[in-house]
């Protein structure tokens, strides 16, 4: 039970105070008006508060959300609506509500509540815009109900139809730049997916067959098993050919710098979802080695792009010991074949060649390596000396390059389509127009 000081607002505790002070001086100055004046005056607040907190019946009020769209990208707006009802069995009073929402989604709405019958249900509807990925909460919903006076108010968190109080998760997905229409070069299949030559070497003996259903092509009945069973076997639908993928990000604060929007974390993790969106809508099997999939035990199996960019919408700057479990993992993915794409921060010359072995005689890799000093608030020290050390990144790169991969060289100024298209102009990937 909400006790009456905590209903007061402040002008019902100044009447209070002026009431007492009122009645003791008239009781002592023997003036029975300026008594009543002081036991109305300190009386009526806490008559509002009584009768507020016994006819508040926001609890009773339930909130169902819907956001639209579900999944936001940084940067992109949504509506959300909010359905409100009346589950109490009496006229719900007026009241004011204010909506709980980080500030990165934008302010608090702040709307009144009219006064509502039984069953009744209003819907309001207010905008966010995501400013940062991540997974951000929406509600409670606050109402706050108060006398005619504002001698009181009480506040209450709306529930839901399953939880109490009632809040709404949404999901942030990265920013995703167009990498434009043309893919790495065919090389590198790895182990997953059917190799099509492979098929028309060695023919169907292990084609796959079940029986036939009706409806079923008769051009796919497969003979020999159909013999062998003695009923109609028909062959599988062919399982299309699937390009191998890995993706490896560096999430080590120690590597990174900057904050926020312009920090090289950011531009990592968008990187990292712009090449999973680029190589999904090319056909590739993903597999996303970070910290977290790392974490989740997930790095192993391959992922839909949805899921990839779910993962990285939770992304986190890690300790290097999480990146050493991330170099651990990735050559055994990396061992069977495929493309290797690493975004990266090193500048350790051994940590880059373990970074360099990842990549197999028959697969290709892409090296992202960021200059990361080029992303710091406030660059100390000589113009000379970024230079030396970008000349070091610069080395090192080179050296990476030496071991077969492509490698491009990132500071602040650079876009992720452009350090792309920096990539595919190396050599080590090309370009064609179909798969």
């Amino acid at each position: 039970m909400t006790r009456i000081r905590d209903i007061l607002t402040t002008r019902g505790h100044a009447f209070v105070a002026a009431g007492l002070v009122l009645l003791v001086g008239g009781l002592l100055l023997g003036f029975t008006d300026i008594t009543r004046v002081g036991v109305l005056l300190a009386a009526l607040p806490l008559l509002a508060a009584l009768n507020t907190r016994h006819t508040n019946n926001g609890d009773n009020i339930v909130v169902t959300r819907t956001v639209h769209p579900v999944r936001l990208v940084v940067g992109q707006g949504a509506r959300v609506s909010i359905f409100l009802q009346n589950t109490s069995g009496r006229r719900n009073r007026l009241q004011l509500a204010e909506e709980t929402l980080h500030h990165l989604l934008g302010a608090r709405p702040r709307f009144v509540l009219p006064s509502m019958e039984p069953g009744d249900i209003r819907v309001v509807d207010y905008e966010i815009r995501a400013q940062a990925r991540g997974r951000f909460r929406l509600g409670p919903l606050t109402l706050r109900g108060r006398d005619p006076y504002d001698l009181a108010t009480i506040a209450t968190s709306a529930r839901s139809a399953t939880s109490r109080p009632g809040s709404t998760d949404i999901l942030v997905l990265p920013r995703i730049e167009i990498l434009g229409s043309k893919h790495p070069r065919a090389d590198g299949f790895g182990t997953e997916g059917a190799i099509p030559h492979m098929v028309a070497l060695h023919g169907e003996d292990d084609v796959a067959v079940r029986n036939y259903r009706d409806g079923d092509d008769l051009r796919r009945i497969h003979w020999p098993a159909t013999a062998h069973q003695s009923e109609l076997m028909v062959r599988q639908e062919d399982r299309p050919a699937k390009r191998r993928a890995i993706i490896v990000l560096d999430s080590r604060a120690a590597g990174h710098q900057g904050s926020g929007a312009a920090g090289s974390f950011e531009w990592a993790v968008t990187a990292a979802a712009s090449v999973a969106a680029h190589l999904s809508e090319h056909h590739y099997e993903l597999h996303l080695v970070t910290s977290e999939t790392i974490a989740e035990d997930t790095a192993a199996q391959s992922v839909e792009v949805d899921d990839a960019l779910a993962s990285l919408a939770m992304a986190e700057l890690g300790t290097s010991q999480q990146f050493e479990e991330v170099l651990q993992w990735a050559p055994s993915l990396t061992s069977a074949g495929g493309l290797v794409v690493a975004i990266v921060t090193s500048r350790d010359e051994a940590e880059l060649r373990r970074i360099a072995a990842l990549r197999q005689l028959e697969g290709t890799g892409l090296l992202i390596l960021l200059d990361t000093d080029s992303f710091a608030p406030s660059r100390s020290g000589s113009p000379g000396a970024h230079g030396a050390r970008s000349d070091q990144t610069s080395a090192l790169a080179d050296m990476v390059t030496e071991a077969g991969w492509s490698s491009c060289v990132v500071d602040s100024d650079m876009t992720v389509a452009q350090a792309w298209n920096a990539l595919s102009g190396v050599g080590a990937i090309s370009f064609g127009a179909g798969r």
